[in-house]
């Protein structure tokens, strides 16, 4: 890859899997508006978030190739966002529990002109928790700045997630084998 790589997400986790691939990359954000746009199905919100965030971040750094993801959790259509304190995460928690969801990331690859953009859907199906596990949850992994108020490779995702259906990583916040294909086609 020719051009310098730019990943325009605060995420550990995206930074984590990018590191995993064995790519060589930059962290840089812009500050974004997030706000859904009014009507928008919430399957298109994590792709056109990421159009926004890889545009602001695309005009700071000329030439670069800049990849930027957004994640959300669908329940019934309805985006879970991430909790504001410990009561929402229980509810977020509780809605998941025994149920299935959608985990949509949104990706957008730019390089100059060129933009690739897609969206990875995972179905992820929750056991039945109780409210301790909720709590104990809660307690010790502090989710507050996950999507869904979870994150699939921590405690809960070994006791809690039945099976899921898709891309695990990209449950994780980036579908990272999908990038690699894209970022090839791309060069």
């Amino acid at each position: 890859m020719a051009s310098k790589l730019i990943l325009a997400s605060q995420s550990p986790r995206r930074k984590q899997l990018m590191e995993m691939a064995e790519l060589e990359f930059e962290v840089l954000i812009a500050d974004v508006d997030e706000i859904n746009p009014p009507g928008m199905p919430g399957e298109l919100v994590p792709e056109h978030l990421a159009k926004k965030k890889a545009d602001a971040v695309q005009h700071l750094v000329k030439g670069a190739t800049v990849i930027a993801a957004d994640t959300i959790v669908l329940l019934d259509h309805h985006i879970l966002g991430k909790p504001k304190d410990a009561a929402h995460a229980k509810e977020i928690l509780g809605q998941l529990s025994g149920r299935m969801h959608q985990v949509v990331t949104g990706v957008c690859i730019q390089k100059g002109d060129r933009q690739i953009s897609f969206s990875t859907i995972t179905e992820v199906h929750f056991r039945k928790l109780s409210e301790d596990q909720i709590d104990h949850y809660i307690k010790n992994y502090q989710p507050f700045d996950k999507a869904g108020a979870y994150a699939i490779q921590e405690w809960i995702g070994i006791i809690g997630i039945e099976k899921i259906k898709g891309d695990y990583y990209n449950v994780m916040g980036l579908p990272i084998g999908e990038v690699l294909l894209h970022l090839e086609m791309l060069d």
